[in-house]
């Protein structure tokens, strides 16, 4: 059996929530095709795009009530993937016909799936965000961006606190994000990269939104977390108050920035994210300036990881790793676990089956 290039036992993005409605919508994610469609009742339904018959994608036939049409001979299948009419063998409905179904759920605005065994789908394992409904805090649009570059190249730029001072020199950048140390922590799931950056302006992106105009204290924090999601967190102090350990004063500006990663084949990824700050939760035009300069930064990195892409795929001489890589390799290294653990546990199913 063929290893798997991805983690299916897991949640990802499919899309915002008003991607999707009563129409078919075709997709590629983790390398398969995918039709979507809401049901009369709101719902989201996600089933293989393609018809046991002969494989036209079911996304060139029609939605019927809650049910796709082949566009071939019409065989029709409901939401769980089950075939409910064969027209041209009426009373004589294939045993095979059937068609995959992802589990589907829609939270924080976003329509996420489990591509991977439906049976372990588990929906305690959606991210929990925190203050998410809290009407003090703030939130941003949510974003949508595809990226012509494997996914694992995304996760490594935001498990990358350096490259802000190269790359995002009129957003992100600031005095101390080129050179000073970076700290690491790690559990099973997820990598953290972080440092504090004392007594230095705040970087233009931030510098408006800050309710103290002084030099601040600044904390980077870049984590990664399996399958692919990137919590980044920025928070200001007063200059001389922050510091891992410190209690930070109540005017601190405390920024997250949550981004959703979903590959869509080996060269191809879907970027999704929102930004939720603990300040000024009505301040509309504050919400889309962070919005169009997070936009602006991200499409910056857009450019940069397309080139890494393709200049990785065709080297001519060997690369090499700094120590600014620490973060992304290990997370690299829980990736991989992450996949032959579930080929592990494939293999072992589809064996006993076998043996049946």
């Amino acid at each position: 059996m063929q290893q798997d290039a991805f983690i299916r036992n897991a949640w990802y993005v499919a899309g915002r929530s008003e991607d999707f409605g009563r129409e078919l919508k075709p997709m590629k994610l983790l390398g398969d095709a995918v039709v979507f469609f809401r049901r009369r009742d709101g719902a989201i339904v996600a089933l293989e795009d393609a018809c046991p018959h002969r494989k036209l994608p079911l996304s060139m036939g029609t939605l019927k009530d809650d049910a796709v049409v082949c566009g071939y001979h019409g065989l029709t299948f409901d939401g769980t993937g089950t075939c409910i009419a064969a027209p041209t063998q009426e009373n004589m409905i294939p045993k095979r016909a059937r068609v995959a179904s992802w589990p589907a759920v829609e939270r924080y605005g976003f329509v996420w799936v489990w591509p991977g065994d439906p049976a372990a789908a588990d929906h305690a394992a959606l991210l929990d965000i925190p203050h998410f409904d809290d009407p003090s805090w703030g939130r941003t649009a949510r974003g949508a961006l595809g990226i012509a570059c494997n996914y694992l190249w995304i996760t490594d730029n935001l498990l990358d606190p350096s490259h802000v001072a190269w790359v995002h020199l009129t957003s992100f950048a600031g005095a101390g994000s080129d050179n000073l140390p970076l700290e690491m922590e790690e559990d099973d799931d997820r990598v953290i990269v972080y440092r504090w950056i004392h007594n230095k302006p705040a970087p233009p992106y931030y510098a408006p939104f800050l309710p103290f105009a002084q030099d601040c204290d600044r904390k980077q924090h870049y984590e990664m977390r399996l399958p692919a999601i990137a919590i980044n967190m920025s928070v200001y102090a007063p200059g001389g108050s922050g510091g891992s350990g410190n209690d930070i004063p109540e005017s601190s500006f405390v920024n997250v920035s949550y981004n959703f990663i979903t590959p869509v084949d080996a060269d191809n990824s879907l970027y999704f994210w929102f930004q939720h700050r603990n300040q000024r939760a009505d301040d509309e035009e504050m919400s889309q300036r962070m919005f169009a300069g997070a936009t602006m930064a991200f499409n910056e990195d857009k450019d940069v990881l397309e080139a890494v892409h393709r200049g990785m795929k065709n080297p001519k001489t060997p690369n090499i790793n700094l120590g600014l890589d620490a973060g992304a390799l290990r997370f690299r290294r829980k990736v991989e676990r992450g996949i032959a653990t579930q080929g592990a546990y494939q293999e072992a199913s589809e064996a006993s089956v076998m043996a049946g």
